[in-house]
């Protein structure tokens, strides 16, 4: 049996995720009469990540609102920037995200990356227990109810994926900070530190280091660099932070 009929509409950054024909505006959706609101979006498709606001006859209302028949629902999308109140701002990413997670690093992001499928059980449970910003392109996974915070990543490009989250999230940059292979903090280091672990070509050529404090590789701006600084400097021209 039919339950109250209300009208729905979705922000047009929305779209990607709800059924063609509710992309053009408002549509007539019949509900149970006793699910919340939250559920009824998340029915359609869309994440509750993925929503800034629920506005029912023009006025705010939170997800465990339950529909009543005639109203009038508004589903908003995130405001940008996004503020994740209650813990310094730091990412876990899931397996499909490896690149998009070395560049966050590059950037000196702290971004965890989980390099096999540990399934979306354990990634939210470690989203919630380390507070971090779950990001993954599996809508499953960000419907947990586990998770600390997350977000859909909107790409496939590593490059708009990039650019996707920091718009978001406006994170501080400060590039060269951070270890690409496993998150840990760099720190300088002096070349007789390191000269044993050098071929002899890098030894020659290049006179400054850094190593990760976490996993202990060692760093120098070799044939690779440009290519990495590319991607820092239009990162910083595009949304700032702390040259290096």
């Amino acid at each position: 049996m039919k339950g109250p009929e209300i009208h729905i509409s979705f922000a047009p950054g929305l779209g990607v995720f709800v059924a063609a024909p509710r992309r053009a505006g408002r549509t007539a959706l019949s509900t149970d009469g006793v699910s919340t609101l939250g559920h009824v979006v998340e029915s359609l498709g869309v994440p509750l990540t993925e929503v800034g606001a629920l506005l029912v006859n023009g006025e705010a209302v939170p997800v465990s609102h339950v529909p009543a028949a005639g109203e009038e629902v508004e589903v908003r999308d995130v405001r940008r920037p996004q503020e994740v109140p209650g813990a310094p701002l730091r990412f876990l990413l899931d397996v499909h995200l490896g690149t998009l997670a070395r560049r966050l690093r590059l950037l000196g992001v702290d971004a965890a990356y989980e390099s096999e499928d540990i399934g979306d059980a354990a990634l939210a449970a470690q989203s919630a227990r380390e507070r971090r910003v779950m990001l993954s392109r599996d809508r499953g996974l960000l419907r947990r109810r586990e998770l600390w915070a997350g977000a859909f990543v909107y790409s496939h490009r590593p490059d708009e994926q990039l650019r996707d989250v920091l718009e978001r999230f406006a994170p501080r940059l400060t590039p060269w900070t951070r270890c690409t292979a496993c998150n840990g903090v760099l720190t300088e280091a002096d070349k007789d530190e390191v000269r044993e672990r050098l071929e002899h070509g890098t030894r020659r050529t290049y006179d400054v280091f850094a190593r990760c404090t976490a996993c202990d590789r060692v760093y120098w701006r070799g044939a690779h660099h440009a290519r990495l600084d590319d991607i820092v400097r239009t990162a910083l021209r595009e949304f700032g932070g702390a040259a290096a």
